[in-house]
């Protein structure tokens, strides 16, 4: 049985995977900024098995208390050996480029809040010497484009975070996953006009539990991603910087 802690429970492809888990009989500890709604999804998760369920509700904004949350998490459980970072805003970006205070912002929590998150953690688990870190990242952070470089930024900072500590913590045999989502139909997406490139939260899901199960280092999502991205990072700059993407 995982003893798994999920940051950022309320998001569609947090709940998703947190199905996936519970039907496992795994314990699960949720994270999240709307309690009624991590209730709910705790309800739902007892019934589809989970082993154990309980939540705390905190804006991960709040630095100073992600220590606290950590140990709360690792009290309730009698221990973590899995955690799943899922949280993330997507910004603004023509607000950002006008307003240097929005672009932080989205900086802040996309980027610098995971950072605060996985300080603690690294060092907690390269003491015990076991457990599975995976954190969404992006495919946007690949390569800096003009309609959401800021959200890129953000991801492509976190992805390069993630290889060092995936570096650092091989030897203590962790397992650090960087997850790469393409489009994905969520309510954050909701704007958005769909295409046969978008997946549903539940395939993305899938390729998380999976990629968790077998200790993967870096999982594009779907996997048709992997080959897209290679050809956009191939792409030479004197013609990438005049496409509009």
């Amino acid at each position: 049985m995982r003893k798994i802690l999920i940051i950022g429970a309320t998001s569609a492809i947090a709940q998703a995977t947190a199905k996936l888990f519970a039907e496992k009989h795994h314990a699960l500890f949720l994270v999240g900024r709307d309690a009624d709604k991590l209730e709910t999804i705790a309800a739902d998760l007892k019934v589809r098995g989970a082993h154990q369920v309980d939540y705390t509700a905190l804006d991960l904004n709040e630095f100073d208390k992600h220590d606290s949350m950590l140990e709360q998490a690792n009290t309730s459980l009698e221990g973590l050996d899995t955690i799943l970072i899922a949280h993330g805003i997507l910004d603004d970006q023509k607000a950002g480029e006008q307003d240097y205070t929005k672009a932080e912002q989205a900086l802040r929590t996309n980027f610098l809040s995971v950072v605060s998150l996985l300080t603690p953690i690294a060092n907690r688990f390269e003491k015990q010497r076991y457990g599975c870190i995976a954190v969404i990242s992006s495919v946007a952070g690949d390569r800096g484009r003009q309609s959401n470089y800021i959200y890129a930024t953000a991801k492509g900072a976190l992805t390069i975070f993630l290889q060092g500590l995936r570096n650092r913590l091989q030897s203590a045999n962790i397992c650090v996953l960087t997850i790469k989502p393409g489009f994905v139909d969520t309510p954050m997406t909701a704007n958005f006009k769909k295409g046969a490139l978008w997946a549903k939260p539940e395939a993305i899901a899938r390729g998380i539990y999976r990629a968790i199960e077998n200790r993967k280092n870096t999982v594009y999502l779907p996997g048709f991603w992997w080959l897209i991205m290679m050809i956009i990072r191939h792409i030479p700059e004197p013609i990438f910087k005049r496409m509009k993407l």
